[in-house]
């Protein structure tokens, strides 16, 4: 088991976390005007890099959302912050 700190609640498991979405993924809009495709490859596709990645987990105890930065080859976390306008 990995431990994530939560920048709420502190220290927790692994298995208290979420992966929300890659950070910095711009929104298709207008909404109204996006088409299928555009909708799928915003939901479902990410670009899933190899090495450092900026990332938006959920501690579902708390329910709060963060940022994470974390190496997806080693799964080392070198940074946690909360959500811009959140917390600090």
């Amino acid at each position: 088991m990995q431990v994530f700190t939560c920048p709420f609640c502190g220290p927790r498991d692994e298995t208290e976390f979420h992966f929300a979405a890659e950070a910095g993924k711009e929104r298709p809009q207008p909404a109204e005007e996006t088409s299928d495709a555009d909708w799928a490859d915003y939901l479902y596709f990410n670009d899933a890099p190899r090495g450092p990645a900026r990332e938006v987990w959920v501690h579902v105890t708390c329910g709060e959302f963060f940022l994470m930065t974390r190496d997806t080859v080693t799964r080392a976390v070198s940074e946690v912050a909360p959500l811009p306008g959140r917390g600090e």
